[in-house]
């Protein structure tokens, strides 16, 4: 009686062990989110940077489309080196992935989930990349813009590429009419 109920134990927990590998393979976004999105409890400190902030309302577009992608917008006027505009589409990206991890995880998500596509395409001036956020935030798409420290090719403070993400159709209705770099 006793080697079965060992035996017991093992199938069952071998069992266990293939529903949780099947699960996180095959389904990991119905369990990530939520754990992703939870937070533990606050402190007030009175400090504007430490007060959490209201999700965005691309978390809502999330749930109901498919496919995300980012576009980087390149300011082609600084006349950037390759390595400088790598350098500074990823301070973009970067820059654009912190916001969403705390105010829209489920986008987030959903861009990873798709592979994480991104675009880059080019602008020629600082206004019409600034015209071109504007578009952006009143599509309630979630923006980020680098601003270089000026220690290398260009002028400080300027402001070099841009990061969008969003819904495919939307994020293109701003950025389709912009070449590709």
């Amino acid at each position: 009686m006793m080697d079965l109920t060992w035996l017991s134990a093992i199938i069952l927990g071998a069992g266990c062990l293939a529903l949780g590998y099947y699960i996180g393979a095959y389904h990991p976004s119905r369990f990530l989110i939520p754990a992703r999105a939870s937070k533990g409890p606050t402190v007030a400190t009175g400090s504007k940077k430490n007060k959490p902030k209201d999700p965005l309302e691309i978390e809502d577009l999330a749930e109901i489309l498919e496919d995300f992608k980012m576009v980087l917008v390149v300011r082609n006027d600084l006349k950037m080196g390759k390595g400088k505009i790598a350098a500074q589409c990823s301070h973009a990206t970067l820059g654009l992935y912190k916001k969403l991890l705390q105010r829209a995880p489920k986008a987030l998500n959903r861009w990873e989930t798709c592979a994480q596509p991104k675009v880059v395409v080019k602008i020629e001036s600082e206004e019409d990349m600034l015209a071109l956020q504007e578009r952006a935030k009143s599509l309630k798409l979630p923006t980020h813009i680098t601003i270089d420290a000026g220690r290398t090719q260009i002028a400080p403070n300027s402001r070099t590429v841009m990061a969008i993400l969003g819904p495919i159709e939307v994020v293109d209705d701003v950025t389709g009419g912009l070449k590709l770099l």
